[in-house]
Order: structure tokens, then C-alpha cells, then sequence
């Protein structure tokens, strides 16, 4: 149980440390309250499968798609607490968000993105994703661009 546990612990210590990064103001940046009026129009701004055409993919705003793959993807690293849970229904919804994600990220992060989502799902039925690092490495290249984009 205690190597189980190590894994997990990483995830959430990640978890913290990549919406902290994403949450953080830039300069030069809009304020929240702004951008909350333009979410509303996002789903009829990016309806379509290629929706990842743009600076920040298929979402309206940099706010949007940094808040949304930080989400995403941390979300993915608490999927075996999920599945230890028995939380079946969620982890299904889950995965569809993530899948749905997969079709929004910009260009630039759609193949590690796809990866991360891969490998989420393989974690599911084989713990070992979380144990040997292979969950690390997919998030790896996510989290790069969040520091890049997103700080």
C-alpha cells in the first residue's frame, strides 16, 4: 500500500503546484470578471472536431485554456483515488472531459496532451503507469507548457 500511496502523493503535490502556477496574475493581464463574460460564448466560438486552430486552441481566452488543461490534466493524476473509490460513473465523465480536452489544446500541445490522456487511461487498469514514472514523464511536457504559457 505504501508504494501506491508515493505515487499519489506526487500527483496531488503536482496537483497544487501546476493550478497554483496557473492561477498566478501576468502582467499585462485582463481581469477574471472580464473574461468569465466571454466563457459564456465559448462553446458556440470552438463546436467543431478541429477545434484547436488558434493561439489557445479552442478556447476564447489564454485564462480559459490554461485554467481548463491545468484542470484537465491534474484531474487526471487523481484518477486511481477515483477508481480505488469505486467512483465508476465519474471516472467515465472524466475521461470524456479529458477526451474532449484532447480536441481543444493549441496545436503545440495536442500530441502531448494526447499522450497524457493515453496514459491516464492505461493508469486505470495498470497501476504500474504510477509507480514506474510513466504518468510523470506524459505530464511532463504538459506541465512545461503551462509554466511557459500560463505563469
Amino acid at each position: 500500500m505504501k508504494n501506491f500511496a508515493r505515487p499519489l502523493t506526487a500527483s496531488a503535490l503536482f496537483t497544487v503546484m501546476a493550478l497554483t502556477a496557473c492561477s498566478a496574475p501576468t502582467a499585462g493581464s485582463a481581469p477574471s470578471s472580464s473574461s468569465s463574460g466571454d466563457s459564456s460564448s465559448s462553446p458556440s466560438a470552438a463546436p467543431a472536431t478541429s477545434a484547436s486552430n488558434g493561439a489557445f486552441g479552442g478556447f476564447a481566452t489564454a485564462e480559459e485554456a490554461c485554467a481548463t488543461i491545468s484542470e484537465q490534466a491534474t484531474g487526471a493524476s487523481l484518477w486511481p483515488m477515483s477508481a480505488a473509490q469505486g467512483k465508476t460513473a465519474e471516472l467515465e465523465q472524466k475521461k470524456a472531459e479529458l477526451s474532449d480536452t484532447v480536441k481543444r489544446v493549441p496545436d503545440t500541445l495536442k500530441a502531448d496532451f494526447t499522450r497524457l490522456n493515453e496514459v491516464a487511461v492505461a493508469g486505470l487498469s495498470d497501476q504500474t503507469v504510477y509507480s514506474s514514472g510513466k504518468f510523470q514523464e506524459a505530464m511532463a511536457p504538459v506541465t512545461k507548457w503551462l509554466a511557459s504559457n500560463c505563469a
